[in-house]
C-alpha cells in the first residue's frame, strides 16, 4: 500500500478532524481511507487518531507524525511546484487567513478574477479575529495587523497604513450632537473594538497637542462588521480603520466626526513562512492581492 497515500490520508483526516471529509476531499471512499489509515498505524506500530460517535482527536504520537509529515507533504508540493513553475501555472490549495471585514471587502471580490488567471488555484479563506497559528492551522498566507511575529521563520510583508476613523450615522448625530473635543467622547456611546490594544482607552493627536481619553462601550465586540452594522443603525459612535467605513462614508451613511484630532494609524501586513524558494502561489496570490487592495479601495486611504 502506498506510504505517500497513508500519510495523505492522515494529515487530511487531522486537518479536517473528520475521516469522511478527509476521503471526500481526497477523492476516495471511507473503507478506503480508513484501510489506509490503518496501515499506517499498523506499520508504525503506534495509535495516531482516537474517536467515537462524536469527535476525533489526535493521540501524542499522532501530534508529532502531524507536525513532522505535514511539513513533509509541504515540501513535497514545493518541490513539484518549483518544477512546474515554469508554466506560470500555480496549482493546488492555497490557505489565507484574514478578518471577516478584510476578506468581506476585499478577498471575496477579488478571487473570481484571480480565479480566472490561475483557474488551478484553489482557495481556502479561514475568517477569524484572532491570529491563527501556521503551522496548526495548515495557513499559507495571513493578513494581519500586528507589526512582528513572535516566530522569526515568519515573513512580514507590509500592505500598508492607514488612518482611523472616529464616525457615526446623521440619526445619531442629530440627536446626541457632534463631539467636538476629547472629553466630549466620554459623553456619548462608544461602539468598541475589543480586540484592539487597550481598546477602551483613545490616544489622539492634533498638532502637538495629545490627549488621552478613556471610554466606555455602549457596545464591544470582536467584529468590526458587527460594530459598523451597529453604528449604522444608529446605535453610537464608532472607532474603525477606513478600509471598512470608506463606502459608507462616500455615501453618507456614516459621518466622520472630530477629524482634527488623529488616531493612532493602522498598519496591515501580509504574513507568510519563511523558505528557501517562496512557493510561487504565495507569490502570485500576494502581488495581485497588494495591488487589488489599491484599486479597490479610496483614493488616498492607503499609505506606504
Amino acid at each position: 500500500m502506498d506510504r505517500l497515500t497513508q500519510i495523505e490520508v492522515f494529515v487530511k483526516t487531522a486537518e479536517l478532524r473528520s475521516l469522511s471529509r478527509a476521503a471526500e476531499a481526497l477523492g476516495m471512499s471511507n473503507a478506503a481511507a480508513s484501510r489506509h489509515l490503518a496501515a499506517l498505524e499498523e506499520r508504525l506500530s503506534a495509535r495516531l487518531i482516537e474517536r467515537n460517535t462524536r469527535r476525533l482527536w489526535l493521540t501524542e504520537a499522532g501530534q508529532e507524525f502531524y507536525q513532522r509529515s505535514g511539513t513533509l507533504l509541504t515540501e513535497l508540493a514545493e518541490a513539484e511546484e518549483a518544477v512546474n513553475e515554469h508554466t506560470l501555472a500555480p496549482q493546488g490549495l492555497l490557505r489565507v487567513t484574514s478578518s471577516l471585514s478584510f476578506a468581506t471587502i476585499y478577498l471575496a471580490p477579488m478571487l473570481p478574477q484571480f480565479r480566472k488567471l490561475y483557474p488551478k488555484l484553489n482557495v481556502h479563506i479561514a475568517v477569524a479575529n484572532r491570529y491563527l497559528d501556521f503551522i496548526e492551522a495548515g495557513i499559507d498566507v495571513a493578513i494581519r495587523t500586528r507589526l512582528h511575529e513572535p516566530d522569526t521563520n515568519i515573513i512580514v510583508r507590509r500592505l500598508g497604513r492607514m488612518r482611523r476613523v472616529l464616525a457615526a450615522s446623521p440619526a445619531y448625530l442629530e440627536e446626541h450632537g457632534r463631539p467636538r473635543e476629547p472629553a466630549d467622547l466620554t459623553r456619548h456611546d462608544m461602539l468598541v473594538y475589543n480586540l484592539a490594544q487597550d481598546p477602551f482607552s483613545l490616544r489622539l493627536t492634533k498638532g502637538d497637542a495629545e490627549r488621552t481619553v478613556r471610554i466606555t462601550g455602549a457596545l464591544d465586540c470582536n467584529d468590526g462588521q458587527v460594530i459598523r452594522q451597529a453604528a449604522l443603525s444608529g446605535l453610537g459612535i464608532l472607532i474603525q480603520p477606513l478600509y471598512i467605513v470608506q463606502d459608507d462614508l462616500a455615501s453618507g451613511r456614516l459621518v466622520a466626526v472630530m477629524q482634527d484630532w488623529q488616531l493612532p494609524m493602522l498598519t496591515m501586513n501580509i504574513a507568510y513562512q519563511n523558505r528557501e524558494r517562496l512557493p510561487a502561489k504565495i507569490r502570485v496570490f500576494t502581488d495581485y492581492l497588494v495591488n487589488y487592495v489599491r484599486q479597490a479601495s479610496s483614493a488616498g486611504i492607503w499609505s506606504a
